[in-house]
């Protein structure tokens, strides 16, 4: 049984947040694979449409003339160039959900204006790279509540992630969806999400504090996950890059603690996919600067690592830390990210 968390109360908060504030927006068990998702583009585009001087073969389909020449279609790329994350790209961006101001700077105000916000952020931890903004939306939410079927958490609507994705899409920025799976398989969340992992600008962000086992309610204690199951996402990710040619994928998991993820030995990097480890946690700059150390010691080979901050609750007695004093940790963090 996991100890209880030390910071509770704001647990408790959100987790009551989430099941009131989320009730127009979702409903647990509901799928996120709305028929109406986008499908994805083959590499390179859209598919070609017959050529003007085709003809008809024998079935009916256009046949193109023996003269022409079939069009090489071009790799898909990350939003802002290229098929690789690392070393170009610093990842800076805001997570959350509309309509849940206590899930994160993304769920409050207009989302073009928090977009353009994460942009600006973005550059200022550029540092010698190129910025590429993140929007981490919030796709499977721990409730306090068991819900229907049992698996406290609700999902985020089709409508809600598309509407973010064509934002991230204007914006030439990633799309994270975040995971709280509550007492739901964890892979089981991340195949739900199919519809949209398979466009070039989609990646994942687990939350596994909020994973909890049999008998464990979200809130109550942190969750946990091991390595074992970071690499079972690992691989289905990297088989969906394999299959429709992607280029690298994020994978993130938040650790708030050390006991949040356990035997992280036997994680495993997978073609295509660039794991993140961010560490999480509230607290002054001091406290952060210890969560950090605590977390990145022996940091296994092939792991990249993330930082995250809280404008409210960093700042309740202490201050927000800045850029300058972000970046200088060590190792460098490659994901920033504001609650």
């Amino acid at each position: 049984m996991p100890s209880p968390a030390p910071d509770a109360s704001r647990r408790h908060l959100l987790a009551a947040t989430a099941a009131a504030g989320l009730g127009l927006l979702t409903a647990c068990g509901q799928s996120s694979r709305a028929d109406s998702a986008p499908k994805a583009s083959p590499p390179g585009g859209s598919p070609a449409s017959p050529s003007a001087g085709a003809t008809p073969g024998p079935s009916g389909s256009a046949t193109a003339p023996p003269s022409a020449r079939p069009t090489k279609r071009r790799r898909a790329e990350l939003p802002r160039g290229g098929r690789e994350l690392f070393p170009r790209y610093r990842l800076v961006g805001f997570c959350g959900l509309p309509g849940a101001a206590a899930l994160g700077r993304l769920g409050t105000g207009d989302p073009e204006q928090r977009a353009a916000q994460a942009e600006k952020v973005a550059h200022e931890y550029a540092a010698g790279r190129e910025p590429l903004p993140v929007l981490e939306l919030l796709a499977t939410v721990a409730n306090s509540t068991a819900g229907p079927d049992g698996a406290y958490r609700s999902r985020t609507p089709a409508a809600t992630i598309r509407r973010f994705h064509r934002l991230a899409r204007d914006r030439r920025a990633l799309l994270l969806l975040n995971i709280q799976p509550g007492r739901a398989s964890v892979l089981g969340e991340v195949k739900a999400l199919r519809d949209w992992l398979v466009h070039p600008d989609v990646g994942i962000a687990l939350d596994p504090e909020w994973e909890m086992g049999s008998g464990e309610v979200p809130g109550d204690a942190y969750g946990h996950t091991d390595g074992h199951e970071l690499t079972k996402v690992a691989r289905y990710l990297s088989g969906l890059v394999r299959e429709h040619d992607l280029p690298e994928k994020p994978l993130v998991f938040h650790q708030v603690a050390t006991s949040v993820v356990g035997d992280q030995s036997a994680l495993r990097p997978q073609p295509g996919v660039a794991l993140i480890k961010s560490a999480d946690g509230i607290g002054s700059p001091g406290l952060k600067r210890g969560t950090w150390h605590q977390l990145v010691k022996d940091l296994p080979d092939g792991l990249h690592t993330g930082f995250k901050l809280f404008y409210e609750e960093d700042a309740k007695g202490s201050r927000l830390m800045t850029p300058k004093e972000v970046l200088a940790l060590r190792p460098q963090p490659e994901y920033v990210m504001y609650e």
